[in-house]
């Protein structure tokens, strides 16, 4: 019935409320059904008398309680208990919250990009260093990847990042609408030029490397030049072992 967020697109808890001719913990099934969906830790159930609370943060102790209306726990301490689930602490809470881009409009991510996002975002802040995400084509890849980028890049933690796709069309739709709130940090690496003035760059694998020593570019950035690379469409190979392209990652081996 009710989502609690710490802050605008950062859930932590859902509450599922009955009337009082059910018992408190009447409503506890359907609501950890939905923290499975919405990748929640605390479920609550109430009947308007108490609370059960469900902490899917544990695996023994004492996972469920009862306790009264007036002893709802405050966002402070709710928060303190999912960042200590997620290992996030004052080096790196600042990250972990950093605001989502938004124009004023009413788009917002859906509850799968909020977890893909949310997610990754938490394990860079972690200092895990690759991460795949798995989405279905229709499901918002592009606009997923440009708000991980925006949220990492808005915190400091990621100052240079690069996004590699095979095929121009992706580049240059990417460009002029899921990515255009970049503005002039962003650039197109085109013509075999290469301007390191900028912060956000978008690139066809091709235009980067070639068969000859002299086509490879992307040498001309140094080994840590970039934070963070995104790569579209992995799936066709451009990560596999045996990819021509593969290189590229190797050479900035690393860039998250």
């Amino acid at each position: 019935d009710y989502i609690l967020y710490y802050k605008s697109n950062i859930p932590i808890a859902v509450i599922e409320a009955k009337d009082n001719k059910h018992s408190v913990g009447a409503g506890m099934e359907q609501g950890l059904g939905y923290a499975e969906t919405l990748d929640l830790p605390f479920v609550y159930s109430s009947n308007g008398d108490g609370f059960l609370e469900h902490d899917r943060t544990l695996t023994s102790g004492t996972i469920e309680r009862e306790f009264p209306l007036d002893s709802f726990p405050s966002p402070k301490e709710l928060w303190q208990r999912y960042c200590a689930w997620k290992e996030i602490d004052g080096t790196n809470e600042h990250i972990v919250t950093q605001d989502y881009y938004s124009d004023g409009g009413d788009k917002a991510p859906r509850y799968y990009q909020l977890t893909a996002i949310n997610r990754t975002i938490e394990a860079i802040a972690r200092g895990q260093q690759r991460i795949l995400l798995v989405m279905a084509t229709g499901t918002g890849k592009t606009f997923t990847a440009f708000q991980i980028i925006w949220r990492l890049w808005r915190s400091g933690v990621k100052k240079r990042i690069l996004f590699l796709a095979d095929r121009n069309i992706l580049v240059d739709q990417t460009r002029v609408n899921d990515f255009k709130p970049f503005g002039t940090a962003m650039t197109k690496i085109q013509n075999r030029q290469v301007d390191k003035s900028y912060e956000i760059y978008l690139s066809l694998y091709q235009a980067v490397t070639g068969t000859e020593e002299t086509q490879n570019i992307y040498r001309e950035f140094s080994p840590d030049f970039f934070d963070l690379i995104i790569i579209d469409e992995c799936h066709r190979g451009s990560a596999a072992d045996d990819s021509a392209w593969r290189e590229i990652l190797e050479y900035f081996s690393s860039s998250t």
